[in-house]
């Protein structure tokens, strides 16, 4: 098992480490926080990538068919 180039073995030493420095109690509640931050994270990437595709395919699609200028007047 490999994690952003952390093996099994380190992830287990920072667990037992946080553990004994925060308490057992407290463990829960940080991966409870850190898992509510990472879905926000995500849905705000998801929803930023989703709205950038849009533009791009209307940019596109405006070079592909431009508008004739409007007569003033």
């Amino acid at each position: 098992m490999d994690f952003v180039g952390i093996g099994a073995q380190e992830i287990l030493m920072i667990l037992l480490v946080a553990i004994l420095v925060v308490g057992p109690n407290r463990i829960v509640e940080i991966g409870r926080t850190i898992g509510k931050v990472t879905r926000a994270i995500k849905k705000t990437t998801t929803d930023f990538t989703s709205a950038v595709s849009k533009e791009m395919e209307l940019e596109e699609k405006d070079k592909q068919n431009p508008q004739p200028p409007e007569k003033k007047g």
